[in-house]
Formats: C-alpha cells, sequence, structure tokens
C-alpha cells in the first residue's frame, strides 16, 4: 500500500475521523458522515480510497483507525485550519466567517505560501 496524492475530500475525511477520535469516540464511517454532512455513499467510496492508499485501516466492526501517514495528513490539515482561523480573526473577520474561509483555504494553499503567512504573522506579534 503506496501512499498516493490526497484530494480535499480525502483529506477532510482523515481530518474528521482524528477530530472524532481526539473527542474519545471509536469512528465508523457514519460518524463522518454526521460530522461533515457527506452522503453516505461518497464517504464509502472515500474510505475504500483511503483504505487502499494506506492512510487508515478499517477492523472487522467497522472502526476506523488512522495509520501513521494518515494521521500526519490529519494533523497537518487540523494545524493549517487552527492557524488560518486564528490568523482571520486577528485581521478582523468574525469567527464563524474565518472558520469557514479557513476551511475552504486550507487545502489548497500552498506549503510555500502557507509558511509565509505564518512567519508574517510572528512577525506582527513581536511588534
Amino acid at each position: 500500500m503506496l501512499n498516493v496524492p490526497i484530494h480535499e475530500s480525502g483529506e477532510d475525511y482523515l481530518e474528521s475521523i482524528l477530530k472524532l477520535r481526539q473527542q474519545g469516540k471509536a469512528v465508523r464511517s457514519i460518524d463522518v458522515v454526521a460530522d461533515l454532512g457527506y452522503s453516505k455513499p461518497s464517504v464509502s467510496v472515500g474510505m475504500k480510497r483511503l483504505r487502499e492508499a494506506g492512510y487508515i485501516t478499517v477492523d472487522k466492526d467497522g472502526i476506523l483507525s488512522l495509520t501513521e501517514s494518515g494521521e500526519t495528513v490529519a494533523r497537518r490539515i487540523i494545524s493549517r485550519h487552527r492557524t488560518l482561523t486564528e490568523f482571520f480573526i486577528r485581521l478582523g473577520v468574525s469567527p464563524e466567517v474565518a472558520e469557514r474561509d479557513a476551511c475552504k483555504v486550507e487545502h489548497d494553499l500552498s506549503d510555500e505560501t502557507f509558511e509565509k503567512l505564518v512567519a508574517h504573522a510572528a512577525q506582527g506579534e513581536a511588534t
């Protein structure tokens, strides 16, 4: 099982699995459906792709677990989401809009741009 590039919805699934697990839940596909509001068939296909790509495992009871690479992706997305949300709020954006916009941007922003944004925000804190 080789890790392959992952699409935005796959990143959303991994992020959801990690967030739900951090809440102490044994996570199943239906929990991801409820969390994200995606259709059951979409999540089912997505979970199959993530499993085949080596990002998740599914036990005999349907419990989803992140592999090391899946957890790495999920943590990266959650970190980006939190950082972007905080940055947007500091710019004066309402928390609700900042949260929604961070969701949109977290997947598409290049690593280079994200790193520059973080460095710029840190400079603002130092002054």
